[in-house]
């Protein structure tokens, strides 16, 4: 028995926690006894984000003395990023490109809007440098690295208090070594300083984003790795002796030690995680097409599952399309925008009401909390509606005011509209799920995907509160609630895979390519990420290989990924390939040219190492009427469709059994969620426990 099976016999615990911007969860699953446990803790504020993860393990009775892995994701990566609280960071660039960076790709999708502004960069002009050097476009040395200005260079900036420095050198994807010896330099005259090289997170054209995406990794480096090596404290100083990975952007893992030095890759990792246990009841209930809707505290993001895999991207805009910053790695396709529980409800200019996309997070929080919030939040209006309990919020561990909610929706909302809080918190309402339905068009509508022909699966502490009404606005019929939706990205990672993508540029038209030429290039890179799985401390089961192109139609400026199955490239398919092209051509685009010629831009494959999954057992069957245990209370919840409020029966979800049927409209209470179900909606508990609900009753 190796070792790492002998650490997990005696260590049967896998722990899995994801911070977000308002609540820290917790999912564990126990091998010996094929056990899930879950815990949930308000998260503490920036500096002290370890306590939170802390106080959610003890909430779920998990301990990390037991646990032989530790899975973890985080807000804190994209929050800084975000919110612009990086490390002060310098940028070294191949001389004559100094403003690669700040001009970008000059979108502008508003030609008329006068207050348009561009994308901020998050190094100043004043701390980029040019580097007298210049490789030509094939990767052959045009001007040789000039050593000593390099480190005149890094003296400089040293002087400058400069706590993290990007390289990005033209045509480094094609040979990285004048970035490797700049890096060098680098570090033996700045040894304190974070260190990021382009081709290390890239090895695809386009400068500008390159440029913005190494800028971007060594932003938010510092204060990434300060956080990650505090947790890799904790978890020693509590006896843990496992090991510790971190959620990629893809939902892949990939071990601490990379995470800190590539931490951009966990921009998405919360919501990727989710996305990949959305995949898994898709796998469980024989699924092809969902959607991974998440509502938390702060946001609300959505993915798509298609074909029974998850959508994915090689590139990514953080901040919106006009200002956004392109960050160029392989992550999974969200599109999230700032609407949670926590978002707060102002009135605007010229009397308008607006929600998100400030949050009040967990400190102070909504103003039902308790804990110095004076602003209405949507978690605030829920409860004035009645579709949250002051007595039974987190399984009645903690209280809301229901008072505070009240005066704060009256004082801030309603009475600037002349309005009743009712009617104010109805408004918000009505506002928050027109800005969550336009998450979930980001990946469905704006795909070429037809959202109401897919099945959503929703999640987050707030998200069943709000499924329904989502769900009619976009025509979707179908909405599925797992088992403790509050902690189900953090569920999720138990299902993560470990996973490394590499990608390679090579411009070559498809009728033409040179298949044994891309064949050596593909062994290659599977090499690597077959190097890079054997060397984890954890042996996955199997080891599965994808490979993908970007391919595009000849004069176009921009591509899609294609999946390329096995078969077709081992025929050399030309033709095979390109059907696959053009049928995604279609879908994205509503539009393709089987007649035009395609060519192939980069090459993409993605390792996998296959772990063991959480068993997802069934639930013990019950008839159609759920047992009398499982109705609590009644209560007045107020509905659109009947406008008023009206006595509405509540159920205590653990109570429910397999083959209950609910009919709408009611209320399903668990510790972490609430899913409301409308007047006209029906529900029935599926074999393995989810909340299946048929929007507007099953025809």
């Amino acid at each position: 028995m190796s070792s790492v099976q002998t650490r997990e016999a005696k260590r049967p615990l896998r722990l899995a926690v994801d911070i977000g911007g308002t609540f820290t969860d917790v999912a564990a699953f126990d091998e010996s006894g094929d056990r899930l446990l879950f815990g949930k803790s308000l998260s503490t504020n920036a500096t002290q984000l370890v306590e939170g993860i802390q106080h959610a393990v003890d909430g779920a009775g998990a301990s990390f003395r037991d646990a032989y892995l530790f899975l973890h994701g985080s807000t804190v990566a994209i929050n800084t990023l975000l919110e612009r609280t990086g490390a002060k960071t310098a940028l070294l660039v191949t001389r004559g490109f100094r403003d690669i960076y700040e001009i970008g790709r000059v979108n502008r999708p508003d030609a008329y809007n006068l207050f348009f502004g561009k994308h901020e960069p998050l190094v100043k002009r004043s701390f980029r440098f040019e580097v007298h050097e210049r490789l030509r476009a094939d990767g052959a040395v045009h001007l040789p690295l000039d050593e000593d200005q390099v480190r005149a260079l890094a003296r400089e900036i040293k002087t400058r208090d400069v706590e993290a420095v990007a390289i990005l050198l033209l045509h480094s994807y094609r040979n990285p070594a004048h970035e490797q010896r700049v890096k060098e330099i680098v570090q033996e005259e700045m040894p304190d300083a974070f260190v990021s090289a382009s081709h290390e997170l890239s090895q695809e054209y386009r400068e500008f984003e390159r440029a913005s995406t190494v800028a971007a990794n060594a932003y938010i480096g510092p204060r990434v790795g300060t956080y990650l090596r505090q947790i890799e404290e904790h978890l020693a100083q509590r006896d843990f002796t496992g090991t510790f990975y971190a959620v990629q952007s893809t939902g892949g893992l990939f071990p601490v030690a990379h995470a800190r030095e590539h931490c951009v890759r966990m921009l998405e990792s919360g919501p990727a995680a989710g996305v990949i246990g959305t995949q898994a009841i898709c796998e469980q209930l024989g699924l092809r097409d969902a959607i991974a809707f998440d509502m938390g505290g702060t946001t609300a993001k959505a993915g798509v599952i298609a074909d029974g895999r998850p959508l994915t991207t090689g590139a990514a805009l953080i901040g919106g399309y006009e200002r956004a910053l392109p960050i160029q790695i392989s992550m999974m396709d969200i599109f999230e925008v700032g609407t949670g529980g926590g978002s707060i409800a102002r009135v605007m200019e010229g009397n308008s009401l607006r929600v998100g996309p400030h949050s009040a997070g967990s400190l102070p929080g909504p103003a039902c909390y308790g804990r110095g919030g004076t602003e209405p939040t949507v978690t605030d209006a829920n409860l004035l509606l009645g579709r949250l309990d002051p007595d039974h919020f987190l399984g009645g561990e903690m209280k809301l005011d229901h008072a505070a909610a009240e005066r704060a929706m009256r004082e801030r909302v309603a009475a600037p509209l002349g309005l009743d809080a009712v009617q104010a918190a109805e408004g918000i309402i009505r506002i928050a799920i027109t800005a969550m339905a336009h998450a979930v068009k980001g990946v469905t509508t704006e795909r070429g995907l037809d959202a109401g022909s897919f099945a959503m699966v929703v999640y987050g502490g707030a998200g069943p509160l709000h499924a329904s009404a989502i769900a009619r606005e976009l025509g979707i019929k179908r909405v599925l609630v797992p088992f403790s939706p509050g902690h189900f990205s953090a569920y999720g990672m138990l299902f993560g895979d470990l996973r490394y993508d590499y990608v390679r540029s090579c411009f070559e038209k498809l009728a033409t390519a040179p298949f044994d030429q891309f064949e050596g290039i593909y062994r290659e890179l599977e090499q690597q990420g077959r190097a890079a799985v054997a060397s984890s401390e954890v042996h996955p089961e199997e080891i599965h290989v994808t490979r993908y192109a970007d391919m595009r139609y000849v004069g176009q400026e921009h591509a899609v990924t294609v999946e390329l199955p096995l078969a077709l490239f081992a025929a050399q398919d030309r033709a095979g390939i390109k059907e696959q092209f053009d049928a995604l051509h279609l879908t994205r685009y509503g539009t393709s040219a089987p007649k035009e010629p395609a060519e192939m831009v980069s090459l993409r494959a993605t390792v996998t190492g296959l772990m063991r999954k959480p068993p997802r057992q069934a639930l013990a069957k019950g008839d159609t009427v759920p047992v009398a245990g499982a109705l609590q209370r009644r209560k007045d919840v107020f509905f659109r469709d009947t406008g008023g409020f009206v006595a509405t029966p509540v159920y205590t979800r653990t109570a429910l059994l397999a083959g209950n049927q609910i009919a709408g409209p009611a209320l399903i209470e668990e510790h972490a969620s609430t899913t409301v179900l409308a007047p006209t909606d029906e529900l029935t508990v599926d074999p393995f426990g989810n909340l299946d609900i048929a929007i507007g009753g099953r025809k």
